[in-house]
């Protein structure tokens, strides 16, 4: 992998890291969580309001595929977004995370 390569692969990963982090503390929880591997994804289940015990399913192969699918589709939603912007940040999370992170959207809590 060139130097190039290796420099643009790190800018993306900590654009993305801070959009996190925005998207963090906009659901009222600590910014610094989306830098602790497994951690983090306790507290995405927090600001989704699923149960902690989902992170025992994100372990299992293909279980972790569905619920993740699930977990960006409440995320959307805890947004005021639809399906499509749910599609959006499984497919393009470089692009939709920003836009949760840096955008204009607000927190409105978990929906049921």
């Amino acid at each position: 992998m060139s130097g190039m390569a290796i420099l643009i692969w790190l800018a993306l990963t900590i654009f993305v890291l801070a959009s996190l982090w925005r998207v963090f503390t906009k659901a009222g929880h600590p910014g610094w969580a989306v830098l602790i591997p497994i951690y983090n994804v306790y507290i995405l289940l927090q600001v989704v309001g699923k149960p902690g015990w989902w992170l025992l399913l994100m372990l299992i192969p293909l279980v972790n595929v569905v619920i993740s699918i699930l977990v960006l589709v409440s995320l959307a939603k805890c947004f005021g977004k639809g399906g499509g912007f749910a599609a959006g940040l499984i497919f393009l999370p470089i692009i939709f995370y920003p836009i949760l992170g840096f955008g204009d959207a607000k927190y409105i809590g978990a929906q049921p």
